[in-house]
Protein backbone atom coordinates (compact mmCIF):
# COMPACT_ATOMS: atom_id res chain seq x y z
CA UNK A 1 0.00 0.00 0.00
CA UNK A 2 1.39 3.39 -0.97
CA UNK A 3 2.07 6.17 1.45
CA UNK A 4 -0.65 8.36 -0.08
CA UNK A 5 -3.26 5.65 0.45
CA UNK A 6 -2.11 5.24 4.04
CA UNK A 7 -2.37 8.99 4.62
CA UNK A 8 -5.78 9.05 2.96
CA UNK A 9 -7.00 6.19 5.13
CA UNK A 10 -5.52 7.28 8.48
CA UNK A 11 -4.79 11.03 8.37
CA UNK A 12 -7.70 12.14 10.54
CA UNK A 13 -7.21 9.33 13.05
CA UNK A 14 -3.55 10.22 13.60
CA UNK A 15 -4.20 13.95 13.78
CA UNK A 16 -7.04 13.40 16.23
CA UNK A 17 -4.76 11.23 18.35
CA UNK A 18 -1.98 13.84 18.38
CA UNK A 19 -4.27 16.71 19.36
CA UNK A 20 -6.14 14.62 21.92
CA UNK A 21 -2.92 13.47 23.61
CA UNK A 22 -1.61 17.04 23.60
CA UNK A 23 -4.86 18.25 25.16
CA UNK A 24 -4.96 15.55 27.87
CA UNK A 25 -1.29 15.83 28.85
CA UNK A 26 -1.37 19.63 28.98
CA UNK A 27 -4.61 19.63 30.95
CA UNK A 28 -3.22 17.08 33.43
CA UNK A 29 -0.06 19.14 33.92
CA UNK A 30 -2.11 22.29 34.46
CA UNK A 31 -4.41 20.60 37.00
CA UNK A 32 -1.39 19.28 38.94
CA UNK A 33 0.28 22.70 38.85
CA UNK A 34 -2.89 24.38 40.03
CA UNK A 35 -3.58 21.87 42.84
CA UNK A 36 -0.02 21.26 44.04
CA UNK A 37 1.60 24.64 43.49
CA UNK A 38 -1.42 26.98 43.38
CA UNK A 39 -0.14 28.26 40.07
CA UNK A 40 -1.38 27.93 36.52
CA UNK A 41 -0.10 29.24 33.25
CA UNK A 42 -1.90 31.03 30.48
CA UNK A 43 0.00 29.02 27.83
CA UNK A 44 -1.41 25.73 29.11
CA UNK A 45 -4.95 26.99 28.81
CA UNK A 46 -4.23 28.20 25.29
CA UNK A 47 -2.77 24.87 24.20
CA UNK A 48 -5.84 23.05 25.53
CA UNK A 49 -8.22 25.52 23.87
CA UNK A 50 -6.53 25.40 20.47
CA UNK A 51 -6.07 21.63 20.59
CA UNK A 52 -9.80 21.31 21.21
CA UNK A 53 -10.55 23.56 18.24
CA UNK A 54 -8.36 21.42 15.96
CA UNK A 55 -10.00 18.29 17.38
CA UNK A 56 -13.45 19.62 16.50
CA UNK A 57 -12.61 20.52 12.90
CA UNK A 58 -10.59 17.42 12.12
CA UNK A 59 -13.31 15.34 13.78
CA UNK A 60 -15.91 16.97 11.54
CA UNK A 61 -13.92 15.93 8.47
CA UNK A 62 -13.53 12.41 9.86
CA UNK A 63 -17.31 12.27 10.39
CA UNK A 64 -17.87 13.25 6.75
CA UNK A 65 -15.44 10.54 5.62
CA UNK A 66 -17.13 7.83 7.66
CA UNK A 67 -20.62 9.26 7.11
CA UNK A 68 -20.88 9.36 10.89
CA UNK A 69 -22.34 12.84 11.32
CA UNK A 70 -25.66 13.15 13.09
CA UNK A 71 -28.66 12.57 10.86
CA UNK A 72 -32.25 11.50 11.11
CA UNK A 73 -32.56 8.49 8.84
CA UNK A 74 -36.08 7.27 9.58
CA UNK A 75 -37.13 7.87 5.96
CA UNK A 76 -34.05 6.07 4.65
CA UNK A 77 -35.42 2.73 5.86
CA UNK A 78 -38.34 3.04 3.44
CA UNK A 79 -36.30 3.99 0.38
CA UNK A 80 -34.77 1.71 -2.19
CA UNK A 81 -31.05 1.78 -3.07
CA UNK A 82 -31.37 4.31 -5.93
CA UNK A 83 -33.45 6.98 -4.10
CA UNK A 84 -31.28 6.50 -1.02
CA UNK A 85 -28.12 7.10 -3.07
CA UNK A 86 -29.67 10.20 -4.67
CA UNK A 87 -30.66 11.56 -1.26
CA UNK A 88 -27.15 11.03 0.13
CA UNK A 89 -25.66 12.72 -2.94
CA UNK A 90 -28.05 15.66 -2.53
CA UNK A 91 -27.12 15.98 1.16
CA UNK A 92 -23.43 15.90 0.31
CA UNK A 93 -23.96 18.55 -2.38
CA UNK A 94 -25.62 20.87 0.14
CA UNK A 95 -22.82 20.25 2.62
CA UNK A 96 -20.24 20.83 -0.13
CA UNK A 97 -21.82 24.20 -1.02
CA UNK A 98 -21.83 25.29 2.63
CA UNK A 99 -18.24 24.08 3.13
CA UNK A 100 -16.97 26.05 0.12
CA UNK A 101 -18.58 29.25 1.39
CA UNK A 102 -17.32 28.61 4.93
CA UNK A 103 -13.81 27.89 3.62
CA UNK A 104 -13.77 31.24 1.83
CA UNK A 105 -14.95 33.22 4.86
CA UNK A 106 -12.80 31.36 7.36
CA UNK A 107 -9.73 32.00 5.25
CA UNK A 108 -10.61 35.69 5.31
CA UNK A 109 -10.16 35.71 9.11
CA UNK A 110 -6.77 34.03 8.75
CA UNK A 111 -5.74 36.58 6.12
CA UNK A 112 -6.72 39.53 8.35
CA UNK A 113 -4.84 38.03 11.30
CA UNK A 114 -1.73 37.52 9.17
CA UNK A 115 -2.00 41.04 7.78
CA UNK A 116 -2.07 42.66 11.20
CA UNK A 117 0.32 40.20 12.87
CA UNK A 118 -1.89 39.28 15.82
CA UNK A 119 -0.41 36.90 18.38
CA UNK A 120 -1.84 34.82 21.20
CA UNK A 121 -1.73 36.24 24.72
CA UNK A 122 0.15 33.44 26.44
CA UNK A 123 2.21 31.69 23.80
CA UNK A 124 3.03 34.85 21.81
CA UNK A 125 2.66 32.80 18.64
CA UNK A 126 0.94 34.06 15.52
CA UNK A 127 -2.80 33.46 15.71
CA UNK A 128 -2.69 32.35 12.09
CA UNK A 129 -1.56 28.88 13.24
CA UNK A 130 -4.66 28.50 15.37
CA UNK A 131 -7.14 30.26 13.11
CA UNK A 132 -6.05 27.89 10.31
CA UNK A 133 -7.93 25.09 12.10
CA UNK A 134 -11.22 26.26 10.58
CA UNK A 135 -10.20 26.55 6.90
CA UNK A 136 -8.07 23.40 7.21
CA UNK A 137 -11.08 21.55 8.59
CA UNK A 138 -13.35 22.80 5.82
CA UNK A 139 -10.75 21.99 3.15
CA UNK A 140 -10.45 18.47 4.53
CA UNK A 141 -14.26 18.22 4.58
CA UNK A 142 -14.42 19.30 0.94
CA UNK A 143 -11.84 16.65 0.02
CA UNK A 144 -13.82 13.97 1.87
CA UNK A 145 -17.06 15.13 0.26
CA UNK A 146 -15.49 14.82 -3.19
CA UNK A 147 -14.46 11.28 -2.29
CA UNK A 148 -17.99 10.61 -1.05
CA UNK A 149 -19.47 11.88 -4.35
CA UNK A 150 -17.21 9.52 -6.27
CA UNK A 151 -18.06 6.56 -4.03
CA UNK A 152 -21.82 7.25 -4.15
CA UNK A 153 -21.91 7.82 -7.91
CA UNK A 154 -20.04 4.56 -8.43
CA UNK A 155 -22.56 2.76 -6.19
CA UNK A 156 -25.45 4.40 -8.05
CA UNK A 157 -24.09 3.41 -11.47
CA UNK A 158 -23.26 -0.14 -10.37
CA UNK A 159 -26.65 -0.53 -8.67
CA UNK A 160 -25.01 -1.37 -5.34
CA UNK A 161 -26.26 -0.13 -1.95
CA UNK A 162 -24.78 3.23 -1.01
CA UNK A 163 -22.29 3.46 1.87
CA UNK A 164 -24.25 4.53 4.94
CA UNK A 165 -21.52 4.48 7.58
CA UNK A 166 -21.76 2.81 10.94
CA UNK A 167 -25.02 3.22 12.81
CA UNK A 168 -25.05 4.12 16.49
CA UNK A 169 -28.37 2.39 17.08
CA UNK A 170 -30.06 -0.28 14.99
Amino acid sequence: MGILKTIDRDAERWLLLVFYVMLVITMAIEVLRRELFAYSSIWGEEIVRYSFIYLAWIGAAAAVKERAHIRIDVLMHYLGPRPKALLYIFGDMVMFFVAVIALYWSYEAVHVSAKFGSVTDGLRVSKVWFLMAVPAGFALMIWRLLQSFRRDLRSLIDGKPVFEGDKLFD
